[in-house]
């Protein structure tokens, strides 16, 4: 029986190629989609599950809050005191292991000197918790020894090519020296930390490096990753019930006027598998993905996949009038329905398994497109564990069931005689068939709406106006290096005319502003802490002018007042929040960081931080020439030849400061960086929506052919009457667009609750309602997809010659 099915189902595909092609193409492109995306979601949970310990490694965590109890701060990352006390209050921990990220480091060896970005201090027990592939060296001893160093495969080979790297010895920073101990595999792609380097924790231990009195007695330097391993099953949230009395029991209580640490700052854990995707901290090691991303791109796999099914109905049905006589003869034969329901359910299974194949074929080719614009290493290989093979060999039975229960039903249910008589019109389930049309039209316009808001977000925050002009501005590392040379370096750069300004900084703008250290303002006739976070920013004498900020009162730090390092310049959203105006706060005593002086000037309020977040009050400080803050030089070129004055600047670079790697970006670089994620989702919002209005079409193909085929007669009358080809396709249109209408009406309500959430992530956003012109463009788009998809069978039907569809009347 099953033979028979299968032979008359493939007869059946031969014998109407054309609709059998327009299915299998629309499943195949609607799988595609799905695998791709599937793809993709597990590569997105599989973050850090390379890892042997992994459902028991736990990072801690760190927030902030006011007497209010309102979170200023969340930090992944802790203070280095925390570490040893954590070992000794809680004994159930079988490993504590921290990793301190350095920032740009230059590292020499003999000739060759690079700028590293990924090096690490870490403790020598790391790969104790973190699962790694050592390939030379003792994993247990290779970080024990101060001063010792491991690093990537491919690192070692950019410093000493195809030579043994073991015991060799590479200069950091030009400060000291380090003993290679070890060598190991990159950490792979899906892994939320990558260290290229990794120094040994005990190096910190030296004064001139960091010193073992700060790492004992530090509680404010939030700067060190901290990962716990736990035993198995272990209930992590009785720990993190037990943190407020520790962290009560080993901090000063006097940084906090003697009030309990635990009410001003809180611990917490965090599952390594969690953070990828739901870690959303104000620092993170490298950015992290989404949760809801996933869920997002889960709902769109499933509407195309049901989109694709849907058009398998409308196809289906709009061919049954071609096969009528068949089954007529069929049920004459003895025939019965579920034998009809069977035969029907086998092709359209049939045209699953040859989509699945093809769907799997397109899947290979294209995930390298998905790769590239998703930032991801993706491959094919993740959707061959028998937990997805199992799933996707049972997937043809169940779309096919799904697709095509419905024309099997709908199609077992003629009545032998009419058929046989040629009295049969198909005309039940119009209705329903409309209503898929609808919702496929729906989906489809609701992903162009949300492509159209996504990339108008995406313009506005490329274009809106920062405060400051960042166009030509470039971003120079700061080392110890550049500290002793740097009066000479801006002089030489200054004295070509093509650069404005050269300042340096703690930070630039793109940068997250993190580091408070408490504002105190006068009450009565003592100066009192205000409960205001304000963040601060180190700065040189040269940083308002070379960004262009506006004072708009007071005045700019100065050379010719000696007492301006004890002084301090705020933004007005500082003012704000300290209750003053402009006016009036210029003069005020003020004291941050227990460092009491005057406010000088207050200058306009600047978009230092993504338009994700809101202005934060911030304050500028000028710290005396011994206490070195900076970590940046800003260089501010004029307009003229860029590549002539990048030229100046590499030469003088070279010439002043030959020991060190030159390397540079642009500030306008660095703010597109930070809406790369939103740039990325956008790119695939559009490939989606164009899958899916092409699908969406291929279905309204369907239904318009079954609906065009029951009114061939009426068609013939009209022209017998003198109707012309235009009324008679007016006339057959106007129905397929009223559905686009009705489907325009309930895209344009989903699209616009969807997308105005989606903004509410950013502090800075288009106001969705005036962007009503995209919700109508998305109509009219889907409004002409849809007339010139029917027009195609209109037309061929208008056209027909009249006496071939009347001759039997």
């Amino acid at each position: 029986m099953l033979k028979n099915y299968l032979k008359i189902a493939f007869r059946n595909l031969r014998k109407y190629k054309f609709i059998s092609f327009i299915n299998l193409l629309g499943l195949t492109i609607g799988l595609t989609c799905c695998l791709l995306i599937l793809a993709y979601i597990l590569n997105e949970l599989s973050y850090d599950r390379y890892n042997k310990n992994a459902d028991n490694i736990y990072r801690v965590t760190r927030s902030f809050n006011n007497q209010d109890g309102v979170v200023s701060l969340n930090l992944s990352t802790i203070a280095p005191a925390f570490g040893p006390y954590l070992l000794t209050d809680f004994p159930d921990i079988k490993r504590m292991t921290r990793l301190y990220q350095n920032g740009t480091t230059a590292v020499r060896y003999g000739e060759k000197i690079f700028n590293e970005q990924e090096v690490f201090f870490g403790d020598e027990n790391l790969f104790d918790v973190f699962t790694q592939k050592i390939i030379s060296g003792n994993p247990k001893t290779a970080l024990a020894e101060p001063f010792s160093i491991m690093m990537t495969d491919e690192t070692a080979k950019k410093y000493f090519g195809n030579d043994d790297p073991m015991n060799k010895t590479v200069r950091m920073m030009n400060l000291f020296n380090l003993k290679v101990t070890g060598i190991y595999k990159p950490f792979p792609a899906n892994s939320h930390i990558h260290p290229s380097i990794i120094i040994s924790f005990n190096t910190l231990n030296d004064t001139a490096v960091y010193g073992a009195e700060n790492l004992r007695t530090s509680w404010g330097n939030n700067s060190f990753f901290t990962y716990l391993l736990l035993p198995e099953n272990y209930p992590a949230k009785s720990m993190v019930a037990q943190f407020p009395a520790f962290v009560d029991r080993h901090m000063p209580h006097a940084n906090y006027n003697g009030k309990d640490p635990s009410k001003f700052t809180k611990l917490g854990l965090q599952k390594l598998t969690d953070i990828h995707l739901r870690s959303h901290t104000d620092y993170e090691a490298e950015p992290n993905g989404d949760i809801s991303r996933v869920y997002i791109f889960s709902v769109i796999a499933l509407f195309i996949l049901l989109i694709a099914c849907i058009n398998y109905m409308n196809l289906s049905t709009a061919r049954s009038t071609l096969r009528a006589k068949e089954i007529g003869i069929r049920k004459v034969v003895g025939a019965q329905k579920k034998e009809l329901i069977a035969q029907f359910l086998s092709e359209s299974v049939l045209i699953c398994w040859f989509s699945l194949i093809a769907a799997i074929l397109l899947t290979w080719l294209t995930l390298p497109w998905l790769s590239k614009i998703s930032g991801q290493e993706i491959f094919i290989s993740s959707l061959f564990k028998w937990q997805i093979v199992v799933p996707l060999f049972l997937s043809p039975f169940v779309v096919g069931i799904l697709s095509g229960i419905y024309p099997a039903i709908f199609m077992s249910s003629f009545q032998p005689i009419k058929t046989l008589k040629g009295l049969f019109k198909a005309s039940g389930g119009v209705s329903f068939r409309k209503v898929l049309v609808v919702s496929q039209f729906a989906i489809s316009i609701v992903l162009i709406i949300t492509t159209a808001i996504v990339f108008q977000q995406l313009h506005y925050m490329q274009n809106k106006s920062l405060g400051f002009d960042k166009e030509r501005m470039v971003i120079i590392p700061y080392n110890t290096s550049i500290s002793k040379n740097y009066t000479a370096f801006r002089d030489a750069l200054l004295r070509d005319a093509s650069f404005k300004g050269v300042s340096c900084s703690s930070r630039v703008p793109t940068i997250r502003l993190l580091d408070n250290m408490g504002a105190s303002t006068l009450s009565g006739d003592s100066l009192r802490p205000v409960t205001t976070d304000i963040k601060y920013i180190a700065v040189d004498y040269d940083f308002v002018p070379t960004y262009g900020l506006k004072i708009v009162s007071g005045r700019n730090f100065s050379r010719d007042y000696g007492t301006d390092t004890s002084n301090y310049i705020l933004n007005e959203a500082a003012i704000k929040a300290l209750g003053w105006n402009k006016d009036n706060a210029v003069g005020k005593d003020f004291k941050y960081g227990g460092r009491q002086g005057h406010i000088i000037g207050v200058v306009n309020d600047f978009h230092f931080e993504s338009l994700h977040q809101q202005i934060v009050p911030m304050v500028m400080v000028m710290f005396p020439p011994s206490i070195n803050q900076f970590n940046f030089v800003s260089a501010k070129i004029a307009g003229g030849n860029l590549q002539a004055s990048l030229n100046h600047l590499e030469t003088t670079w070279r010439k002043i400061l030959p020991e060190e790697p030159y390397e540079f970006n642009f500030l306008d670089e660095r703010f597109t960086k930070l809406y790369q994620s939103e740039q990325k989702q956008g790119t695939i919002f559009v490939t989606f929506a164009c899958v899916a209005i092409f699908i969406a079409s291929l279905g309204l193909f369907g239904l318009s052919a079954f609906t065009i085929t029951q009114r061939v007669k009426e068609i013939g009358v009209r022209k017998v009457l003198g109707a012309n080809v235009g009324s008679i396709v007016m006339l057959l249109s106007k129905e397929f667009l009223k559905l686009v209408l009705i489907a325009s009406v309930i895209a344009f309500v989903i699209a616009a609750i969807v997308m105005n959430n989606w903004l509410n992530d950013f502090a800075y956003r288009i106001n969705i309602y005036l962007q009503w012109w995209v919700f109508i463009l998305a109509g009219v788009l889907a409004a002409l997809i849809a007339l010139v998809t029917v027009s195609f069978q209109a037309i061929k039907a208008a056209t027909a010659n009249p006496v071939k569809s009347l001759r039997s009347e």
